[in-house]
């Protein structure tokens, strides 16, 4: 497929990609449901007023924590609960994490994007199990990986028998405990001929930088995500956010203030407007 031509992925019903940028955040893992509907809430307003298309995202378990004892968030059930009720109530797309093939069939009960973790995204029978369920499919690339290398791993979903892939770039493993962007490297995502996403909060970690959690530098964030769209390569924006970051279990270092997300946002879209 040419690299210009549109890419478009069927989630909930419509398409995403095309053009049209559209965005992909929420906490990085579930805590309590006022909390969760108090995210999905801003989000949807800041998202509707400047018509967005927003999916709503959050991980019952983050399974790849630096350490034994972090914080993983509330399980299978009682997340997938949290996740639907999300959608159910502001009529949102909801994203999750997947990190085994027997989870798959149950989350894409309550899901509609079900998200292979980037360390996993090698991992045929879990994308595989993933891609059978009909649900859209967000495959985060390896911090290991070329961005070329990412067309096998969309190949395993499409070869089972979905169409419907995101490819995610989320920084590249530079040296010990740094990560960096390569920017010439979404034209190679794209040329595999699914929708770009840039995932800008996960790019500035610093894996295992606080020792037994991760740390990152969020100041960075803006700046990469209007990078990303500058390329004009990338269909969608990633971005973890929370009222309090330093109080998130996971993730909190390099996760956007939700009273951030509408300036930073905004500077994204002035960006994509001048490409497009």
């Amino acid at each position: 497929m040419s690299q210009s031509a549109p890419r478009f992925a069927e989630i909930a019903g419509r398409r995403f990609g095309g053009g049209e940028l559209f965005v992909i955040a929420g906490p990085c893992v579930l805590e309590r449901p006022e909390l969760t509907r108090e995210i999905a809430t801003r989000l949807a307003e800041v998202c509707g007023e400047r018509g967005v298309p927003l999916i709503f995202k959050a991980s019952f378990d983050k399974a790849n924590r630096t350490s034994i004892g972090s914080g993983r968030g509330p399980g299978m059930e009682e997340g997938l609960e949290q996740l639907a009720a999300a959608r159910d109530e502001h009529k949102l797309p909801v994203l999750t994490d997947v990190h085994l093939p027997d989870q798959c069939a149950r989350a894409a009960e309550a899901v509609d994007v079900l998200q292979i973790p980037a360390f996993l995204c090698r991992q045929t029978d879990l994308l595989v199990a993933a891609a059978e369920t009909g649900k859209a499919v967000n495959v985060k690339k390896g911090q290991f990986l070329a961005p070329w290398d990412m067309a096998n791993a969309a190949k395993k979903v499409t070869d089972s028998g979905n169409p419907n892939v995101l490819l995610t770039e989320r920084g590249s493993s530079f040296g010990y405990g740094r990560l960096v962007v390569d920017m010439s490297g979404f034209r190679h995502l794209a040329a595999a001929g699914h929708p770009v996403v840039f995932d800008a909060t996960h790019s500035v970690q610093e894996p295992g930088g606080l020792g037994k959690t991760t740390g990152g530098d969020r100041t960075a964030v803006p700046a990469l995500a209007r990078a990303a769209v500058a390329t004009g390569q990338v269909d969608g924006l990633f971005f973890e956010v929370h009222p309090d970051p330093d109080s998130s279990p996971s993730d909190g270092p390099n996760m956007i203030r939700l009273d951030d997300f509408a300036s930073v946002l905004d500077g994204v879209l002035a960006v994509h407007r001048a490409v497009r």
